[in-house]
């Protein structure tokens, strides 16, 4: 396998519960730089039943939570095989993927992505990397983000690289080393409320727009200590049950100006983080789309160069870089930095099937 010039199916499944994302991506190293393609992308939704099986999963005894497990890795393993039928991909070196985060507690010392068994292999011969986001925790990390070891060698043309998912995340170069960590909650609240409303989202945060900001909910949002712990830090679906949700419920408000209030809250914290700084931003992932969240994150940063690029970029980059780290464990190199996540050193992270 020639590890400068290789081609690998990238799998990710985000908490925002969309589907699972698929890139096949190659990549090419030149003079020490890497060059990458997409080839074939594609996300397939998930069905209702599964859908609500990884949205409550969080909470199930860990009994049934490890035949989730191994449930979801033979529904990974087919859908691997429905991509790979349907798009015709040939010739690929290997898959990479990252599995659906279901608990995530760092400080505690554990964090589980499942569909990272070994029957993902399950008719397959060339090398599966998966599992990535464990070792990391061991060595005393957040185990997240993961994703700035892409930004650094696949987008440096850009000074921060901001993604709007279930949570929204940055990155960027602070005194030579990578610096990165997770900012707020975004569409893990914004979709629950326009679940709310029968819709599976709220389109380019249409409903948002009419709605009134609440200044009571957005202080006490505002005021959370999160946002006030110095990075590394990582968040999981448990603060969004825990220590977000309570909080606008006691409120009683109407779903459109909760949807307007948390939005502006979600701007507010990027520009927290954006203070006195200046460059050029990428901004992907679905909220990307959000053209209402957009106006407010640009009404709020007036120094910042906003770019939102392709939709290919948008709804892939994740599945990319996952691709890219599957590479570079391959190749076993650091796919993971300690300047992200805390852990006590850099390192290659990942299981090789």
């Amino acid at each position: 396998m020639n590890l400068k010039n290789i081609k690998i199916l990238g799998i990710m499944s985000g908490t925002s519960l969309d589907g699972v994302d698929f890139a096949v991506v190659n990549f090419c190293q030149i003079d020490n730089k890497w060059n990458f393609e997409i080839f074939q992308s594609a996300t397939y939704e998930y069905p209702e039943n599964w859908f609500k099986k990884l949205k409550f999963a969080a909470k199930l005894p860990s009994e049934e939570l490890n035949q989730l497990n191994k449930e979801y890795t033979l529904y990974l393993n087919s859908l691997i095989h429905k991509f790979i039928s349907d798009f015709k991909v040939v010739d690929l070196d290997a898959i990479a993927s990252h599995g659906h985060t279901i608990l995530h507690n760092p400080k505690a010392g554990y964090t589980l992505q499942i569909g990272n068994l070994p029957e993902i292999k399950n008719g397959f011969t060339i090398p599966i990397v998966c599992d990535f986001r464990v070792q990391d925790v061991k060595l005393g990390g957040q185990g997240a983000p993961l994703v700035p070891i892409g930004d650094r060698f696949l987008f440096s043309e850009y000074d921060f690289c901001l993604n709007l998912g279930g949570f929204s995340n940055i990155s960027f170069e602070e005194n030579a080393n990578r610096i990165a960590f997770d900012i707020s909650p975004v569409n893990t609240i914004l979709n629950f409320y326009a679940n709310k409303l029968g819709l599976e989202y709220d389109n380019r945060g249409e409903i948002a727009s009419t709605g009134f900001v609440h200044s009571d909910l957005l202080i006490e949002l505002n005021s959370n200590s999160y946002f006030t712990k110095k990075h590394p830090k990582s968040l999981g679906i448990e603060f969004v049950f825990e220590e977000v949700l309570p909080i606008i419920e006691s409120y009683k408000l109407d779903i459109k100006d909760i949807l307007a209030t948390y939005t502006e809250h979600i701007a507010i914290q990027i520009e927290n983080q954006l203070i006195n700084k200046f460059g050029k931003m990428i901004i992907t992932g679905g909220g990307a789309f959000n053209s209402y969240l957009l106006s407010r994150i640009k009404h709020h940063n007036h120094n910042i160069k906003i770019e939102i690029p392709n939709s290919e970029i948008i709804n892939y980059k994740e599945a990319l870089i996952f691709a890219f780290l599957g590479l570079l464990k391959l190749n076993n190199s650091i796919n993971v930095l300690a300047s992200v996540t805390g852990a006590k050193q850099d390192h290659s992270s990942g299981v090789v099937f």
